[in-house]
């Protein structure tokens, strides 16, 4: 999957960005240390003039890449959606059996990020911290509607469909596949921030994984 996944481009809508990033060399330090950025001092105080200073820009070519920080955090949410996508799908493809096929795609959903060669200008790592911690802001605003007609979300939607049907699959009687979909994949990211950062609120810790949660919930919910 490694050798696969190295001629990954993540396709993002086009109209999430005004020039796509992975087009120059600027466009990809700009993702690079975005994400360092917004890792280390959240999306609320990070903006494009210190984007700017830290890569040796003006401001103003930051934005000749994306209209505001809103659209860069939907830039960056849905590259990760997408490439949590592809090895989802890598490491699925050859499973004949569902009840396998759905169980290593959950840990593949769920399980801590490793880093990622493929990707020398994306830490994925560091990305994933930002979609724990910083997902929600993508949506949860008054534009939502708008965007989602727009397809901004697609790639996530895409990844929950997915997921969806591979519920079916294994219990075709099962009355709320879409909703334990997406239960999955946001609970997932929930359960990793109270591990980090209310431990009391939550049994995953170094012995409990968020996979190991979620796996015994769906199988026990598709019995």
């Amino acid at each position: 999957m490694k050798y696969l996944l190295q001629d990954l481009k993540v396709r993002i809508n086009d109209k999430v960005y005004i020039k796509d990033p992975e087009s120059s060399a600027l466009g990809k330090r700009i993702i690079e240390h975005s994400i360092l950025m917004i890792d280390e001092m959240g999306f609320e105080s990070f903006t494009f003039k210190k984007l700017g200073v830290k890569i040796g820009s003006n401001e103003s070519s930051v934005y000749r890449y994306f209209e505001n920080k809103h659209k860069l955090l939907l830039y960056l949410t849905s590259w990760y959606w997408g490439w949590i996508e592809y090895q989802l799908v890598f490491a699925t493809n050859s499973i004949p059996k569902p009840e396998q096929k759905l169980k290593k795609s959950i840990e593949i959903i769920t399980q801590s990020i490793k880093q990622d060669s493929s990707f020398s200008h994306i830490n994925e790592v560091l990305l994933n911290k930002i979609v724990i911690n910083e997902y929600s802001k993508s949506y949860l605003t008054k534009e939502v509607d708008k965007e989602n007609k727009e397809g901004y979300f697609s790639i996530y939607k895409r990844l929950v469909t997915r997921l969806k049907d591979m519920i079916h699959e294994v219990n075709d009687t099962y009355a709320y596949p879409s909703s334990l979909a997406s239960t999955i994949i946001e609970g997932a990211l929930h359960q990793h921030f109270l591990k980090e950062h209310f431990p009391s609120l939550t049994d995953c810790n170094n012995k409990i994984t968020p996979s190991t949660y979620y796996t015994d919930l769906v199988f026990n919910s598709l019995k």
